[in-house]
C-alpha cells in the first residue's frame, strides 16, 4: 500500500490559510443575528454580478433550486407553457432534468459531442426542429468548460425560445469570446456545493441575468412569490440564501482566480505527463499516434478558460472499474461522472428515450473517470497519479480493447 495519498478532493487544505478569515465573517453574522437574506446576501450578489460581467445575480438555496428559479421565471412548467419541452444534455448531474421535470416540462435529451463531452449544438438544433412545444433549450457547461455560446445563442434565438446556461460547475469559466458562463443566456445557473470551485459549507446557489424583469421575479420566486409580505401574485418557493454561506462564499471568491489557475496548472501538468507516456487528447482521431489506452481533456479552444472542475479521463470501458480499483489499492481517490445517463435513469423511462438512443452519452458513462484536480495538489501527489494510472494501462496493455483503441466510440 502507497504511502502517498491523494484524495479526490482536499477541503481542510483549502480551509486551512483562510481559516481566521472565514471564522471572523462568521462571528460577524452571528453577532449580527441576521441569519437570512440580508446584508451578506446583498454583498455577494453584487460581487458575483460584478465578477461574472452579469447584470443581475440573484442568491438562492441550492444549484438545483437555481434551475427550478430560472425555468419558472422565464414561464417554463407551472407559472406558464404546461408541458414545454426543454432541450438538455442527457450525460450531466441529475438536477438538469430532474428540475425541469419537477415543473411539469418535459426534458428531451441531446447527445453530446465526444471530445467536449457538453451537449452537442448540431444534435441540439435537429432536436429543436424535431420538437413540438419546445419551451427553452438547457445545454451544461460541463466539468469547468463551456459550450459553444454564439452557436447556442443563435440556435435559441432561431427557434424563439430562452437559453438557460447550467453553468453549476462553471463558475469563472468563459466561452470562445471570452465571456463568463452564465452571461449571455437568458438565466444562467450556478451551485455552491461544497465541492464546487467555489463552495460554500453546505448548499447554496445563484441564478445571474441580464434583464431586469427576469431578475425581479427571480427575487419574488425564491420567497414564495411574495410581495409585499403575505401577498402572492405568483407561485414561488422557499428558496433563500442564508447569511452564512455568503459570508463563507465572499471570503473565498478573493481566492477564486488563484484557486482556478492552481486547477489549470494541475491539468496541464497531466496532460504533459501523460501525453509523454503516449496518451491522446479527446480531440486526437483514433489511430493518430499515441500508444497508451487513454484520452486526456481536449484544450479549451481560443479565447476560453476550462477552470477544471474536474479533470476527467477516458479509457477503455472493460478497463475502466479495474483501473479505479487500481487506483484505490493506491490511496487515490477517483469518481465517475456520471455512471448513469439520464435518460437511463429508471425515474424517466416514461420519456421513452431508451438505451441505444444516446451513443456518445452512453459510452462517456462506460469509459470516463475523474482524477484529483484541486489546487492544493503537491508535484508529488500528482506524479503518483500519473504513474498510477500509466503502471496500469502499461500492465493491460496486451488487452483485445487496448488493442483495437482507446475509447472506439469517441471523436475520430
Amino acid at each position: 500500500m502507497s504511502e502517498i495519498t491523494v484524495p479526490l478532493l482536499d477541503l481542510k487544505a483549502q480551509y486551512a490559510p483562510i481559516r481566521e478569515e472565514i471564522r471572523a465573517a462568521i462571528d460577524e453574522v452571528c453577532d449580527a443575528q441576521w441569519f437570512v437574506l440580508g446584508p451578506n446576501v446583498t454583498a455577494l450578489e453584487e460581487e458575483l454580478a460584478a465578477y461574472t460581467g452579469a447584470k443581475h445575480a440573484i442568491g438562492c438555496g441550492s444549484g438545483s433550486d437555481a434551475i427550478l428559479l430560472a425555468l419558472m421565471a422565464l414561464d417554463i412548467g407551472c407559472n406558464g407553457g404546461h408541458n414545454g419541452r426543454v432541450l438538455c444534455p442527457s450525460y450531466t448531474f441529475f438536477a438538469t432534468g430532474g428540475s425541469t421535470a419537477r415543473l411539469g416540462a418535459f426534458p428531451v435529451y441531446v447527445d453530446i459531442d465526444p471530445v467536449t463531452y457538453n451537449m452537442d449544438p448540431e444534435k441540439t438544433r435537429e432536436a429543436a426542429r424535431n420538437t413540438e412545444n419546445l419551451a427553452a433549450i438547457m445545454p451544461v457547461h460541463l466539468f469547468g468548460q463551456c459550450v459553444d455560446m454564439t452557436v447556442y445563442r443563435e440556435i435559441a434565438d432561431e427557434f424563439g425560445v430562452p437559453l438557460i446556461e447550467d453553468a453549476a460547475q462553471a463558475i469563472g469559466s468563459k466561452d470562445e469570446t471570452g465571456a463568463m458562463a452564465g452571461t449571455r443566456g437568458d438565466a444562467g445557473c450556478f451551485s455552491f456545493f461544497p465541492s464546487k470551485n467555489l463552495g460554500g459549507f453546505g448548499e447554496g446557489g445563484l441564478v445571474t441575468t441580464n434583464d431586469d424583469e427576469t431578475a425581479h421575479r427571480l427575487k419574488l420566486l425564491r420567497v414564495h412569490g411574495m410581495e409585499p409580505k403575505y401577498y402572492h401574485a405568483m407561485l414561488g418557493l422557499n428558496s433563500r440564501l442564508d447569511a452564512i454561506q455568503a459570508a463563507v462564499l465572499r471570503v473565498k471568491l478573493r481566492s477564486l482566480e488563484a484557486w482556478h489557475e492552481g486547477r489549470r496548472a494541475n491539468a496541464a501538468f497531466y496532460d504533459k505527463a501523460f501525453a509523454d507516456a503516449g496518451a491522446r487528447t479527446t480531440a486526437t482521431p483514433l489511430g493518430a499516434g499515441g500508444d497508451l489506452p487513454l484520452r486526456t481533456p481536449a484544450p479549451a479552444v481560443d479565447g476560453a478558460r476550462h477552470i477544471y472542475n474536474q479533470y476527467v479521463i477516458r479509457v477503455p470501458a472493460d478497463l475502466r472499474d479495474d483501473l479505479r480499483a487500481h487506483l484505490g489499492s493506491k490511496n487515490i481517490g477517483t469518481e465517475v461522472y456520471y455512471p448513469v445517463p439520464l435518460h437511463m435513469q429508471a425515474c424517466f423511462a416514461w420519456l421513452n428515450q431508451p438505451e441505444g438512443t444516446l451513443p456518445e452519452s452512453e459510452a462517456a458513462a462506460r469509459e470516463t473517470i475523474a482524477l484529483p484536480v484541486y489546487p492544493e495538489l503537491t508535484d508529488e501527489q500528482k506524479q503518483h497519479v500519473v504513474d498510477s494510472v500509466v503502471g496500469y494501462l502499461r500492465d493491460h496493455a496486451g488487452s483485445t480493447s487496448v488493442r483495437g483503441g482507446v475509447a472506439g466510440s469517441a471523436a475520430g
